[in-house]
């Protein structure tokens, strides 16, 4: 694993070529700074919205690779005082699916901070976010001798088919997604890097509901106190050196978690998976978009009589998708 975590090291600094910077404002970035890393293409239509969530729960500086966006993404984030931005024109693919440039921009200013890393459909919860910024929570991580924090991605949808209201720019996806599965899901652990594998939820119920272990995977670990010794090995669900996975109590107890409220089921899915399927960039060859593009002329419901509509983090927690532990 040493020698695999080197190799990853190594393949992002030669990776580092294809980022042109375009909007470098890293030396505002002060020591104890909170950052978020997230690569994104043609986003324009979320990102008002994500920089305002992001900036109300307390990031104190945005790091973004727009890769080639033609739709204004990348202009929008470069007018930001509290964005850095890098353009590339290369494969996502060949870049590890882009874990190549975040890994790298981490290495290089990211090092002994806390950094968040999301994509712009998802939006971070953890215990007590509605009355506590997130520096409470990574103070309290620091406390507790924390590293890393782990997270579960909830599936959020409107209650007819997707394309039915259309989101606006700067709009909050929740006011139409505002449903979720309260369960269905499978937990089991990887016994290669010692994260926990989870699936399930609407998108494995609706697109993948006659082989569900081909369903994207819930479990991610996006809050991390950064060193540039670490690398994501596989998007946000797993990093090295293991020990960094372990979020979860395997003792009995619990240990404190959050969750991802995920909005990519609203109507710009169809756009989207369209895009995807013929850029042929993605996991398994793009297999994910494939379904989605397949099923989405059905217009299919993904309400049903057992969806929640979501309150806030506490109902995540009776429901058992997230817990605050001994965080009190």
């Amino acid at each position: 694993m040493r020698l695999r975590r080197k190799r990853r090291i190594l393949r992002c600094v030669r990776r580092r070529r294809e980022l042109e910077p375009a909007s470098n404002n890293t030396a505002a970035i002060r020591h104890d700074d909170i950052l978020l890393m997230s690569v994104v293409r043609n986003e324009k239509i979320r990102l008002p919205f994500f920089l305002e969530y992001y900036r109300k729960l307390g990031i104190d500086h945005f790091l973004f690779v727009d890769n080639n966006s033609d739709d204004g993404s990348f202009e929008f984030l470069r007018a930001q005082p509290d964005v850095s931005v890098w353009r590339t024109r290369t494969s996502y693919k060949r870049a590890g699916f882009g874990l190549d440039w975040s890994n790298y921009l981490l290495r290089k200013y990211a090092h002994k901070h806390w950094v968040l890393t999301v994509d712009p459909d998802e939006f971070f919860i953890y215990p007590f976010c509605d009355t506590r910024p997130i520096r409470a929570l990574t103070d309290w991580l620091d406390g507790s001798a924390v590293r890393s924090f782990g997270t579960m991605l909830i599936d959020m949808y409107p209650q007819g088919p997707v394309e039915e209201e259309p989101y606006r720019e700067g709009q909050d996806p929740f006011e139409i997604a505002r449903w979720f599965d309260a369960g269905n899901y499978m937990i089991t652990k990887n016994p290669e890097y010692k994260n926990l594998w989870i699936q399930g939820g609407a998108r494995a119920r609706v697109f993948f509901g006659d082989n569900p272990s081909k369903a994207p995977a819930l479990n991610k670990i996006p809050l991390v106190k950064w060193d540039r010794r670490y690398v994501y090995v596989s998007s946000t669900h797993s990093l090295l050196p293991r020990g960094l996975n372990q979020v979860y109590d395997e003792w009995g107890g619990e240990k404190t978690s959050g969750a991802l409220l995920h909005a990519k089921l609203i109507n710009t899915l169809g756009d989207k998976a369209r895009e995807e399927l013929q850029r042929g960039q993605h996991y398994r060859g793009s297999g994910e978009y494939k379904a989605y593009a397949q099923q989405l002329d059905e217009k299919p419901v993904f309400w049903c009589d057992f969806s929640e509509t979501y309150i806030n983090w506490r109902q995540l927690e009776i429901l058992g998708l997230m817990s605050k532990g001994n965080w009190a």
